[in-house]
């Protein structure tokens, strides 16, 4: 499969994709960027979701690998299609993936931290078991890997949404 389907419409020419802690808005911002750029946007976690079932429930009966291999396969999926991908916190651990956003501008969403612990309040990250903690201490685990992969980094703390898209447009010169 091609790694982008033709669209005349499109403003980039190959997938923007979005890395990032869990809970900074890549799927808000990603959304909204594809809009912008007159692209489809595609969730890795959705993609999951909608193969395998509920990622709580994947992580708790079938352990974290077997879920890494099954957002390695949405990724593959995802960078199949001329798009904007929203990818899971931890997708960037994966070599596999890592190697398959070579071929794709890679934004990294960064943050400070101050307002994630609203944003995590739901209770359906099988990683955050403990809060904020739990959220600081994976988010310095990654934060390098992030920030290898990535071809720009905006740090989305205190912006805006349509801030975020516009400071991602001009990045992509669109």
């Amino acid at each position: 499969m091609p790694a982008t389907e033709p669209n005349d419409l499109a403003l980039i020419s190959k997938p923007v994709v979005l890395v990032g802690p869990m809970g900074v808005g890549k799927t808000t911002v990603g959304k909204k960027l594809a809009k912008a750029l007159k692209v489809p946007f595609i969730d890795t976690d959705a993609l999951v979701v909608a193969e395998y079932g509920d990622i709580s429930k994947i992580f708790e009966e079938k352990g974290e690998s077997i879920f890494r291999e099954y957002e390695s396969t949405a990724v593959a999926k995802a960078l199949s299609k001329l798009a904007v991908v929203a990818t899971g916190g931890g997708a960037v651990l994966t070599e596999a993936n890592r190697k398959a956003f070579e071929a794709c501008t890679v934004v990294y969403l960064s943050s400070d931290g101050r307002h994630m612990g609203s944003r995590l309040s739901n209770g359906k990250r099988p990683l955050i078991k403990n809060g904020m903690d739990d959220w600081k201490r994976i988010y310095e685990e990654r934060k390098p890997i992030y920030s290898e992969v990535a071809d720009f980094n905006l740090l989305v703390s205190g912006l805006s949404l349509s801030a975020s898209v516009t400071k991602i447009r001009e990045y992509l010169g669109v």
